[in-house]
């Protein structure tokens, strides 16, 4: 906004130079009583340089530029007297001469020095002659006296009332160069006055302008965190307020609470804030105690050929919102509940019976199972890392599936206290018995969940082992593994039941669409075998291996009874499983046929009808056990 044309006016205190046609203004030394001005001599440098060698030689001598510096000390001038002389030895040594002629500036000063003073003593003297000629006048009409007290007291007596009044003796006006000087000296102190005036009633306004704009945006500011259901808390008095009886308590002033309800008081005085009141800060919303630090979630990997993947959570800033004050108090909620987040997990990481730690002042590293390092790490909020090069986008969503999933558990240990401290009964068992431990930590079930991801890829590629080598030897097998048995739904509700339910799946083996084994699992490392005729848990890997093949062997010889059954029924044969020796048994007419399992797959599989006797006799392959993870056993055949 541009000042109006009477602001922009300024009055310049030094004299011009130039007209306005650019020629040069002499120098006025004096202006005579009829008004005429008498100007300085303009002489140029020659002029000048003409006049100093003139008066040289003139005073010197006509040889004084011939003489030497020594001639020049001990020669005095003929035209210089001794008193001359005597004088400038005098000047030498400091002091005053009278015999040196006064100039035009010293003439000048000691005129104005000397004018106000004979002024008022012509006053004075002016004064004192008419009150002379006062009383010469009044005692001229008056008989003489007796004496001379007779003449003042009749002379005293006859003077009129007012005849001695007061006078003033004023100073005379100076010249007229003098009164423009100081009228222009006058006319720029009043003008240097008058803006500092101005500038100080601008200031003030624009200080008052300034404080109502910032009234109104703090109230406006108010009603749009209001509208956006934050809370508004009124603000402690401050310090030293009185609080007595009669004391006014009222609060003047709110403060904007952003924190979870059920957090603790650290975390509850961390998430406060106010609005600004001054125009200095740059935000309208203060954080007092904000660190601006996000959480981090990471995950390394080590595979069994030495190879190593490191990956870590997308960190995103918050979406820009249409307020700046909403996108403000999101950004800080969001930092606070991940600095409670990371308090948490280095509480629990102490208490963890199953796994090693290490934590740091900003990072816990847990070692979460054989290869499998999970890390949690407060970064700043400004600096957005990218993802490491070669990281996998599998491991990466794994680290922004335990991101969001650090918050569920923080708002069901959050929903655990909340029912605790109202005294609700979903809080306890039906046998009066506490909560689990597990639903007031947050890091004990992600570290259950990548234990459980391992548990099952070690039992998966074990049972695969065995699908394998049965479809190797041509066994029709049917083989099914769901990790997680439960739909997004029904996660969601085991995550919120307060520990008491955890993640489960099962497994199908179907061996030549006659016997299946099923065996259903648990985070994190409960596995259980359900058979025919018992269910059976089961507690290490070598003890599911020796069950799967125990299984299969039965199966398969099983089957060559069957098979050999149908053969040899012409015959009234008779075949059975002699569980004891591990091998299948037929009889009939006096012959006996043993088939242990290392061949029972060419037994099924391969067999020539034109055998002796007319009977279907082995024909032996060359089969790899290592499948089965078993030895192979050889084949003993009796007739």
């Amino acid at each position: 906004m541009e000042e109006p044309l009477w602001r922009q006016l300024k009055l310049a205190l030094e004299p011009l130079y130039k007209d306005d046609d650019g020629r040069p203004i002499p120098a006025v030394a004096d202006i005579l009583q009829d008004g005429g001005y008498v100007y300085e001599p303009n002489h140029g440098p020659g002029a000048h340089l003409e006049e100093n060698i003139r008066r040289i030689l003139h005073e010197r001598g006509a040889d004084f530029f011939e003489q030497d510096e020594e001639e020049r000390r001990q020669r005095v001038p003929a035209h210089e007297s001794k008193d001359d002389v005597d004088v400038a030895d005098a000047e030498d040594v400091g002091e005053p001469s009278a015999a040196k002629p006064m100039t035009q500036d010293e003439l000048f000063k000691m005129r104005t020095d000397i004018m106000p003073q004979l002024n008022i003593a012509l006053g004075e003297m002016n004064l004192a002659k008419d009150v002379l000629s006062l009383f010469i006048s009044s005692t001229a009409h008056e008989p003489s006296a007796p004496s001379s007290q007779a003449i003042v007291t009749s002379s005293s007596s006859a003077l009129p009332p007012n005849v001695l009044t007061a006078s003033s003796v004023s100073k005379t006006q100076p010249i007229p160069s003098v009164q423009a000087f100081d009228a222009q000296l006058i006319a720029g102190g009043k003008d240097e006055a008058l803006r500092k005036a101005s500038a100080l009633f601008k200031a003030a306004a624009e200080s008052a302008e300034r404080g109502r704009q910032l009234g109104d945006r703090y109230w406006t500011d108010a009603l749009k965190i209001r509208r956006r259901n934050w809370a508004l808390i009124p603000s402690p008095l401050p310090r030293g307020a009185p609080t007595g009886r009669g004391a006014d308590r009222t609060a003047k002033d709110f403060l904007v609470s952003f924190g979870l309800t059920e957090s603790s008081a650290v975390f509850r005085r961390r998430a406060l804030a106010h609005l600004a009141t001054f125009g200095a800060e740059s935000e309208p919303i203060t954080f007092p105690q904000r660190q601006k630090t996000i959480l981090c979630v990471s995950l390394k990997t080590t595979d069994s050929s030495g190879v190593v993947a490191l990956a870590s959570n997308r960190l995103t800033s918050d979406a820009e919102d249409a307020e700046p004050l909403n996108s403000l108090l999101k950004a800080s909620q969001r930092e606070v509940i991940e600095q409670e987040i990371f308090a948490s997990l280095i509480h629990d990481a102490g208490n963890m019976a199953t796994t090693s730690a290490r934590v740091s002042e900003r990072l816990v590293v847990v070692e979460a199972a054989a290869g499998v390092n999970v890390m949690f790490e407060l970064v700043d909020s400004g600096s957005v890392a990218p993802q490491p090069p070669g990281s996998k986008p599998a491991l990466q969503a794994k680290c922004d599936l335990i991101y969001h999933l650090l918050h569920v558990l923080l708002l069901r240990v959050h929903a655990y206290t909340k029912s605790k401290r109202l005294g609700d009964e979903a809080s306890t068992h039906t046998d009066g018995q506490q909560a689990a431990p597990q639903s007031r930590a947050i890091l004990h079930p992600v570290i259950d969940l990548l234990q459980y991801e391992v548990f099952c890829d070690r039992i998966k590629s074990e049972m695969q082992k065995i699908v394998a080598a049965l479809r190797q030897a041509g066994v029709a097998t049917i083989f099914r593994f769901d990790t997680v048995g439960e739909n997004g739904s029904d996660i969601v509700k085991l995550l919120s039941s307060g520990g008491l339910e955890r993640i489960g799946g099962d497994a199908v083996i179907r061996i030549d669409n006659s016997r299946t084994l099923r065996f259903t699992f648990y985070a994190p490392s409960l596995l259980t075998a359900h058979l025919s005729q018992a269910t059976l848990p089961i507690s290490s890997v070598p003890q599911l291996i020796q069950l799967l093949y125990d299984e299969t062997e039965q199966c398969l010889l099983q089957g060559i009874c069957d098979v050999g059954a149908g053969l040899s029924e012409t015959r009234n044969g008779t075949w059975f499983v002699d569980l004891l020796m591990g091998r299948s048994v037929g009889k009939w007419e006096g012959c006996v046929v043993c088939v242990t399992s290392g061949a029972s797959f060419c037994i099924i599989h391969g067999h020539d009808p034109t055998g002796p006797s007319g009977f279907p006799t082995t024909k032996a392959q060359p089969f790899d056990a290592s499948h089965l993870d078993c030895t192979d056993r050889t084949d003993r055949r009796r007739a």
